[in-house]
């Protein structure tokens, strides 16, 4: 280790306090540091190069050095650099691209908010249903149901939706008005036999007597991802959404689908709800809409949540709520020319294939010992360790192997993300054939280290 990079990690030790990080470990392994990014390939202080297979956080759809990206940051920098969308103040970016949003949008959609991250966006969707019910006049209409596994921020609103463990504990969560449903995973949920048609009926039976033990006059909306990502990537069993939107229908419940992680060509169609056939009421969307190369979020709502919307400012005399970066006009720019780049470069078709040829990679290790399930859609996938394949046996403890080949992965120059032990994979949309190969190979190393550290006792 350099001296610059021991001062960097020393500095960062006594004064970062990292996301998702056990802090006292921290303290004594230090970070990862970063330096440069080129392509789909980021650098540390040291010169090793890293293959990104998880598009950073699931977000750099066009990787780490997009040019015009920056260019687009820039001019608009030089132009206005900061302006507000309060009290009837907006600017071109924000008009643009809340035009653009809307045109692209699945369902007919009818007006955009814009928020920072994804978190700050679900947090508004908790606030704009209990808004939206007290213009209809329904006060008690109030709950929201997520489900078990579910990621969707860490504000206290957005981490009560939040459906791990590790999201709740010494946080106080979930707060109140908040449920979870079943976690929609055939391979691990499934009973015996249970065809995944059968499974979806279970889950949408199971979401109807959810509704009713809450009251079906107090919940106000269910939200989900179209394929859930940090859960695991889990994707939905066949017909599953079908059979949840008409019970959603069937109570008068908002369906709000969080494309955060899925939007703009992450399952192979623009929006994973055109994926997976969900028409819902509410979208919300971040991460690749501007390639994460500057926050920015956005939740689109239907013209019947916004004509109540509408109605209670006016009765109120404001909608009182709002970022003083909502709509950045810097970010805006930027998500504008990502768009248009995902488009000119037909990278939705590019990511579906990439997909297939990842998912067919990977498939080669289906009768590999350790591996239970190998599952994605589009261009993202996960493989299942697990410690008895017939039996689908989880390791214990949990986490434990799924971070040594993590580690591994990291060794032989991939970035990867373990969620327990689900080894997930995210690669930016511009990732060529050639580095899904990359991915596969360093995959492969990764995968025979870790039979040979299990088979040694550990």
């Amino acid at each position: 280790m350099s001296n610059a990079t021991d001062t960097l990690y020393a500095r960062d030790i006594t004064h970062h306090l990292h996301s998702y990080t056990d802090a006292r470990m921290h303290e004594g392994v230090g970070p990862l540091a970063i330096e440069r990014g080129d392509g789909v390939f980021v650098y540390d202080t040291e010169g090793r190069r890293y293959i990104e297979a998880m598009s950073g956080l699931w977000s750099a759809a066009l990787g780490f050095s997009e040019v015009r990206l920056v260019e687009a940051a820039m001019t608009q920098m030089r132009k206005l650099p900061f302006y507000h969308t309060f009290t009837h103040k907006t600017h071109q970016p924000a008009v643009d691209l809340a035009e653009k949003l809307i045109s692209l949008a699945p369902v007919p959609m009818s007006k955009v908010f814009f928020t920072n991250s994804g978190s700050e966006a679900n947090d508004t969707v908790v606030k704009m249903v209990r808004y939206y019910n007290n213009a209809r006049g329904l006060p008690l209409k109030k709950k929201v149901i997520s489900r078990i596994g579910a990621y969707h921020g860490v504000t206290i609103a957005a981490a009560s939706l939040t459906g791990l463990p590790n999201n709740h504990r010494a946080f106080d969560l979930p707060m109140m008005d908040i449920a979870h449903a079943m976690c929609p995973h055939h391979y691990r949920f499934g009973e015996p036999g249970e065809s995944e048609e059968a499974f979806s009926d279970r889950l949408a039976k199971g979401l109807e007597t959810l509704i009713q033990r809450e009251g079906p006059d107090t919940v106000a909306a269910f939200i989900g991802e179209p394929l859930m990502a940090a859960g695991g990537v889990i994707v939905p069993p066949r017909g599953y959404w079908q059979k949840i939107q008409a019970v959603c229908r069937k109570y008068d419940i908002l369906l709000v689908a969080d494309e955060v992680v899925c939007g703009f060509g992450r399952t192979g169609n623009m929006f994973g709800s055109t994926t997976f056939g969900i028409e819902p009421d509410i979208m919300v969307l971040s991460k690749q809409l501007t390639s994460s190369y500057q926050p920015l979020a956005a939740v689109l709502i239907n013209e019947r949540i916004y004509q109540e919307i509408a109605g209670q400012s006016s009765t109120i005399g404001t909608f009182g709520h709002g970022f003083t970066a909502s709509g950045h006009p810097v970010a805006a720019a930027v998500a504008l020319e990502n768009i248009k780049l995902i488009e000119e470069r037909h990278l939705v078709e590019h990511a579906a294939e990439m997909g297939a040829r990842l998912r067919a990679g990977l498939s080669q290790y289906a009768d590999h010992p350790l591996i239970g399930e190998i599952r994605g859609v589009g261009f993202i996938a996960a493989v299942e360790l697990v410690a008895d394949k017939s039996e689908k046996t989880r390791f214990e403890p949990l986490r434990r192997v799924g971070s040594y080949f993590n580690a591994r992965c990291q060794e032989h120059g991939m970035i990867v993300r373990n969620i327990g032990d689900s080894i997930a994979f995210c690669p930016p949309l511009v990732t060529t054939a050639e580095e899904v190969d990359l991915i596969i190979n360093c995959f492969s190393k990764a995968l025979e280290d870790t039979q040979r550290w299990l088979a040694q006792g550990h």
